[in-house]
Parts: C-alpha cells; structure tokens; sequence
C-alpha cells in the first residue's frame, strides 16, 4: 500500500475551530492555525499506525473501528 500523508484543509480546521469558540468574533492566528493542523494530522497519522498493528495483533488484514476504540484510550494518554 502506498504511503499517502495525511493531509487537512486549513479552512476546515479553522471552521471547526470556530464552531468552539464562545465570540464569534475570535481569530485564528495564521501559526497557530498551521500548528493546530499538523497536530491533527500527527495525531490522526499515529491513530492509523497503531490501529493497523493492533488489526495485526488481532490476526486481520484491515483495521476496523474496533480496533480504532482498542488504541484510543492509550493514544489519548500519549498526548
């Protein structure tokens, strides 16, 4: 399987940013905008990775959302 990088559109991360936002008037700063999207494609990339060794483990070719909900709790440990 080819190695495709994960990649997130700036505007959809600075939108679903918004949506969390108490004033509707709050900016993203450009850099921050930037860390916070390769944050999530870090952490969605790591997320893959160890879901796909987790299938391995579980004796399947194919990660599934079982697999996904079996990393997640010591995924979101890690960060």
């Amino acid at each position: 399987m080819a190695d495709i990088p994960a990649t997130f559109k700036a505007k959809t991360v600075q939108s679903v940013l918004q949506l969390h936002f108490k004033d509707d008037k709050t900016k993203v700063n450009t850099d921050a905008l930037t860390l916070v999207t390769e944050l999530l494609r870090v952490f969605v990339s790591e997320a893959a990775e160890r879901s796909a060794v987790q299938a391995q483990k579980d004796g399947s070719n194919r990660a599934s959302v079982e697999h996904v909900e079996k990393i997640l709790p010591q995924l979101l440990l890690d960060v």
